[in-house]
């Protein structure tokens, strides 16, 4: 008896240790923009100190990562850009393929190397899943890349919340223009997409159509264009976002200055006051 009941013990311990130790679906990750186009001295660096601080369970960057177009330096561009995030190893970091990533197939053979993955996948983390497309040569969406999509969010239906990731603003106009017929909006809506998220553009872009969330994120290094104005939607900065359960919360950080929810940009990338 005092066997059985030693080993009921052992178990009843056991288990509250599973349930106590069980991963949580609340956690909290960074969304991060194109380091490269014309990158900006230093910047990069001082926005990765930031992000860091903050204990994020991993790192999403939306692609331009290296400088690119030269098949002959790409090598060591990527090698440079593994030096810099030597202190970061600990934070998982997933890179998405921008136009300065991939342009010829043998940049695609070192994105493939560096990123340690295909130029497009998906993952998941606690409840939510992660689909990253590759419209790193295209302005649209290339042959194939949305079929690919729907297989991928078709197999991953259970989800509770899922993201889908480009470089390309793809969807940009449709978003802006409020059209629900767009391809990826179809999508989106039919399985359950609550965020698009790209860059490319170096501007914070916010559009809800429908229930589903559309943002273009600021720039994490490369140049600014136009205006140059905070308000406008130019700056340096990362995107950190908060997971409770189905909820989906956005923290737009400027380096070095103010945090914003999401929902204070307006459409058309103006600082709603």
């Amino acid at each position: 008896m005092r066997r059985r009941l030693a080993i009921l013990g052992s178990l009843a311990v056991v288990a509250w240790l599973a349930i106590y130790a069980a991963p949580t679906d609340d956690f909290h990750f960074v969304l991060l923009g194109d380091r490269t186009g014309e990158a900006q001295p230093r910047v990069y660096d001082r926005i990765w100190r930031e992000l860091a601080a903050t204990q994020p369970a991993f790192v999403l960057s939306i692609g331009d990562t290296i400088q690119g177009m030269n098949d002959a330096t790409a090598e060591a561009e990527w090698r440079e850009v593994r030096r810099t995030l030597e202190p970061y190893r600990r934070i998982p970091l997933y890179l998405a393929p921008g136009n300065h990533d991939i342009w010829s197939e043998a940049s695609e053979r070192l994105f493939r190397k560096y990123a340690e993955r295909a130029p497009h996948y998906s993952f998941d983390s606690g409840d939510a899943h992660f689909t990253v497309l590759d419209n790193s040569r295209s302005d649209g969406w290339p042959p194939g890349e949305l079929e690919w999509l729907e297989a991928d969010l078709r197999q991953h239906a259970p989800a509770q919340v899922k993201f889908v990731v480009s470089h390309r603003p793809s969807w940009l106009l449709d978003a802006a223009l409020g059209n629900t017929n767009g391809p990826l909006h179809v999508l989106a809506k039919r399985y359950g997409v609550c965020c698009v998220v790209a860059g490319h553009v170096h501007q914070l872009i916010h559009a809800d159509l429908e229930g589903v969330t559309y943002l273009s994120l600021p720039s994490a290094g490369g140049h600014l264009r136009l205006s140059g104005k905070y308000e406008d939607g130019w700056f340096f900065g990362w995107t950190g976002v908060e997971m409770r359960t189905r909820e989906v919360k956005f923290q737009v950080h400027a380096l070095d200055g103010a945090t914003t929810p999401l929902n204070a940009w307006g459409r058309a990338g103006l600082l709603v006051r």
